[in-house]
């Protein structure tokens, strides 16, 4: 089987933090056996990259064949409409449903392909929700929820006073991580901030930091708190429970999932008294540790890709002529 993944989130040398989620998720279906997997990544930025985007897929691909075309994000699924010989997946990540313009293009795409794909359930009700001069999918239409995983082999458990060392901060120190850059909004830095203000502690933020080094930040810190207003999924609780490392999160994304009954984590709508109150214990101990790595397998990119794998297989099937002849 032959698959085009198309993508505008993919690490480059300028920005190596970009989309690693969706190389994982390419590196295990590669790893997986039995699908071919080739990669256009769109420029991460400039104006107009999404139709020089469409025009070179056109371009590099309109002679070749492919089984399926697999889009991640809803602007890099319209680029990949350029090539219509194979039928469509586009994963929804989240800020192309939410987004005033973005999403309702995002809405109108997912009536044209072969299958949508948001990477929660939560995100594929937003997706399907009726709206006021918008058409809904048609009853009964196909949606798959194929979120992207956790990397297990990255995200482990590592001693916290080596984590601290190789990122210069205290022994003794009283940490929290704010997984995400402070610069985006809905990941809302503000709520974190007034948390460690409130809890005594320092705030670490993924502001500077290289991806290799996030494994450490995570298992440095005495708890993640991931204080997000929304999330499409939300892989950071999933790095943290990995790590055998507290979290608290909002409920939003795969976090009412994932944290349901694991002792020592917290997910409820951000509340700072409740928060600091249930981060004290965390914080008291020089190293809190919870039982988070089990949880974390059952969304591991392995498993997550075993999903998208099977979606490829279905979507060919669907798509192959009944005696397997191509015309």
């Amino acid at each position: 089987m032959r698959v085009l993944v198309v993508t505008s989130m993919y690490p480059t040398p300028a920005q190596p933090e970009l989309g690693g989620f969706v190389r994982d998720q390419v590196e295990a279906l590669r790893a997986a056996g039995g699908v071919d997997v080739e990669v256009f990544a769109i420029e991460p930025d400039g104006t107009g990259r999404w139709l020089r985007a469409a025009l070179a897929l056109r371009r590099a691909y309109a002679a070749d064949s492919f089984d399926v075309v697999h889009a991640h994000h809803g602007l890099a699924g319209w680029s990949a409409m350029a090539l219509r010989a194979a039928p469509h997946i586009v994963t929804f990540h989240g800020t192309d449903v939410a987004h005033p313009v973005v999403g309702r293009m995002s809405r109108i795409l997912a009536r044209l392909i072969a299958l949508p794909a948001p990477v929660s359930a939560s995100l594929a009700r937003t997706l399907l929700a009726r709206r006021p001069g918008a058409r809904a999918l048609r009853a009964g239409r196909r949606v798959a929820v194929l979120p992207v995983g956790v990397n297990l082999t990255r995200f482990g458990r590592r001693d916290r006073a080596e984590s601290r060392d190789r990122l210069g901060l205290e022994p003794s120190g009283r940490y929290l991580l704010f997984p995400a850059a402070a610069t985006r909004p809905e990941k809302r830095h503000d709520r974190a901030q007034a948390l460690a203000d409130a809890a005594n502690a320092r705030l670490l933020t993924y502001d500077g930091l290289r991806p290799d080094r996030v494994p450490d930040a995570v298992n440095a810190v005495n708890a993640v708190v991931a204080t997000s207003e929304r999330e499409g999924f939300g892989l950071a609780p999933l790095e943290a429970l990995a790590c055998d490392v507290p979290v608290l999160a909002t409920d939003v994304g795969v976090a009412p999932l994932a944290l349901r009954g694991v002792a020592g984590t917290l997910c409820a709508p951000f509340d700072i008294e409740s928060w600091r109150d249930a981060l004290r214990p965390h914080l008291d101990d020089p190293d809190p540790r919870i039982r988070g790595r089990e949880r974390a397998e059952l969304f591991s990119t392995d498993r997550m890709a075993a999903r998208v794998l099977q979606a490829y297989r279905d979507l060919k099937a669907a798509n192959d002529p009944p005696d397997g002849r191509n015309w």
